[in-house]
């Protein structure tokens, strides 16, 4: 558990990112279907990441100085 006052590594917010992506896609595609294009996209680009081990939110995560 993570404590107040330790700031978030970036496996976490790959994590928070990602499964509020899905689930905002997923709440948006009772609208409109055309939203679950983003929920397989964010699907694909985790399993991508699990082989090639480079997500593009991590490079982001980098600039912005958040630790690994």
């Amino acid at each position: 558990m993570i404590s107040r006052n330790q700031s978030w590594n970036q496996s976490q917010w790959v994590r928070l990112v990602a499964g509020s992506m899905v689930l905002l896609s997923l709440s948006l595609s009772l609208m409109n279907t055309n939203w679950l294009f983003l929920t397989a996209f964010v699907g694909l680009n985790l399993l991508q990441s699990a082989f090639t081990k480079w997500c593009p939110l991590i490079a982001v995560l980098q600039k912005l100085g958040v630790r690994e």
